[in-house]
C-alpha cells in the first residue's frame, strides 16, 4: 500500500496544479489510477461608454409649449398604463380586427387594452382601473420598452 507521505505528496501536487477535481483509485496490485479535471472559467468584460451630451430642440405646430409641458399635460389627462415588458405593441387581436380601445373608449378594470408580443408569446395588457382612454401613446407594430406609457386612462 501507499504511505501517508506519498498520499500527502499527491495532494500537494494537486494543490499546486490548476486542476479543480481529482479522482484517485487504488488497486489491489498497488497500481494507482489518477485523473485530474480542470474547469475553465469564462470571464466577461463589460465596458461603459459615456455619450456626449446632445441638445435636442422640439417644435410643436400648435404652439402648446415644450416637451415637458406636453408630458405634464398628458399626465393631467389621466393615469399612464405602462408596458410591463419589452416587446411589439399590437392595438388589435389580429391585423384585420378593430383595436381593443381608442381615444374616448370607456374601459373597466381588467379589460384588455392591447397585446405585447415578446419572445413569440402574446401578452395581454389590461386596464388597472376603470375610466376613459384619453390618449394612445404607442403605434401598432411599434417596439415598446419596459415602463413606456401605452395609454392614458382618466
Amino acid at each position: 500500500m501507499y504511505s501517508i507521505e506519498e498520499i500527502k505528496e499527491l495532494l500537494a501536487a494537486f494543490d499546486d496544479s490548476k486542476a479543480t477535481a481529482m479522482d484517485i483509485q487504488l488497486s489491489e496490485n498497488e497500481f494507482i489510477s489518477l485523473r485530474q479535471r480542470r474547469t475553465v472559467k469564462e470571464t466577461a468584460v463589460c465596458t461603459t461608454v459615456q455619450a456626449e451630451p446632445v441638445q435636442v430642440t422640439t417644435v410643436f405646430d400648435d404652439d402648446r409649449g415644450t416637451v415637458a409641458d406636453k408630458v405634464s399635460e398628458m399626465i393631467q389627462d389621466g393615469t399612464p398604463v405602462e408596458s410591463p415588458m419589452v416587446g411589439v405593441f399590437y392595438a388589435a387581436p389580429s391585423p384585420d380586427s378593430e383595436p381593443y380601445v381608442t381615444v374616448g373608449s370607456k374601459v373597466s378594470k381588467g379589460d384588455v387594452l392591447c397585446l405585447i408580443e415578446a419572445m413569440k408569446l402574446m401578452n395581454e395588457v389590461t386596464a388597472e382601473k376603470s375610466g376613459e382612454i384619453t390618449a394612445v401613446c404607442a403605434e401598432n407594430g411599434q417596439v415598446v420598452e419596459y415602463g413606456q406609457p401605452l395609454f392614458m386612462i382618466k
